[in-house]
């Protein structure tokens, strides 16, 4: 079996599917649609985007995605100044709904209702959070989240987090310097089936592609570094718990050591550091 270095190294390039396009338009809700180009019962995920961006600056992960059998959909709403994370969640459990009860491309395409997932970054991490809880008792529940440099929400993600069984894997950059906004940490010790992963060498904003406002509003750019790790660490991780391919089962082990992905304790942190950062996050 290759190692889980080499596996890493593969999975932050693309994957051997041909891929196609879509628009989820087509059934009611505003997002793009990335399907491997052939395949039935395939894993599928809805992915939320990032505060003040779109659907559309995540193209290339989306991609990336089903170029490894995911089917990977994004709904392109809340993408104003100041979007609700609980409209967020609902789309992404209304784009699962479409994705597992619609036979996609030209009717050769579709994807199983147990092999679901949710997939956030930043604002979307949170938003993927409250959508986990939200389906959780639902017939067709995600099996595994990724919240990728979740950001801070109102309300709050560390509550409906508390309440959560499903897996899920948390990404933190411990040296962003807008890790004010951050509240990886909190979901980590909230949310117990949980890992959290700090990755080195990365921006927390780096995953959104193209030119962005991030620079006016002092947000990190995009980041090509940044978007090969997350992806290859997001792939390894669903391929394993959505598809069940056990090759890539050390993505999905707390135990195990992955390149740039340190394992964190959550509860490491001194309590002292956790309330000056409130106090800084109430300035004016």
């Amino acid at each position: 079996m290759a190692s889980t270095k080499k596996l890493f190294t593969a999975l932050t390039r693309r994957g051997p599917h041909k891929v196609l396009r879509g628009d989820l338009a087509f059934a009611g809700q505003p997002g793009v649609l990335y399907t491997p180009a052939e395949g039935r019962n395939l894993p599928g995920v809805a992915f939320a985007h990032d505060w003040i961006t779109s659907a559309r600056r995540y193209d290339g992960t989306l991609e990336h995605l089903a170029s490894w059998g995911i089917v990977a959909a994004a709904p392109n709403t809340e993408t104003g100044l100041a979007p609700s994370v609980l409209n967020m969640a609902y789309d992404l459990g209304t784009t699962l709904d479409i994705i597992a009860g619609v036979r996609l491309g030209e009717g050769a395409i579709s994807v199983h209702p147990g092999k679901l997932g949710l997939v956030g970054h930043g604002f979307g991490g949170s938003a993927a959070v409250f959508a986990a809880a939200g389906l959780s008792s639902a017939p067709h529940a995600p099996k595994a989240v990724v919240a990728a440099y979740p950001t801070v929400s109102s309300p709050a993600a560390e509550q409906p987090a508390a309440g959560l069984t499903v897996p899920g894997l948390i990404l933190v950059d411990p040296g962003d310097p807008m890790s004010l906004r951050s509240n990886a940490v909190e979901l980590g010790r909230a949310w117990k089936p949980a890992t959290l992963r700090a990755t080195s060498k990365t921006k927390s904003g780096g995953l959104v592609e193209g030119r962005t406002l991030a620079k006016v509003v002092g947000l990190p750019g995009a980041d090509r570094g940044t978007q090969k790790i997350v992806r290859a660490l997001m792939t390894g991780y669903l391929l394993h718990l959505l598809a069940g391919n056990k090759t890539y089962r050390d993505f999905s082990d707390a135990d195990a050591e992955l390149p740039r992905a340190e394992v964190m304790d959550p509860f490491a942190d001194d309590p002292v550091d956790l309330e000056n950062k409130v106090v800084a996050l109430l300035k004016p």
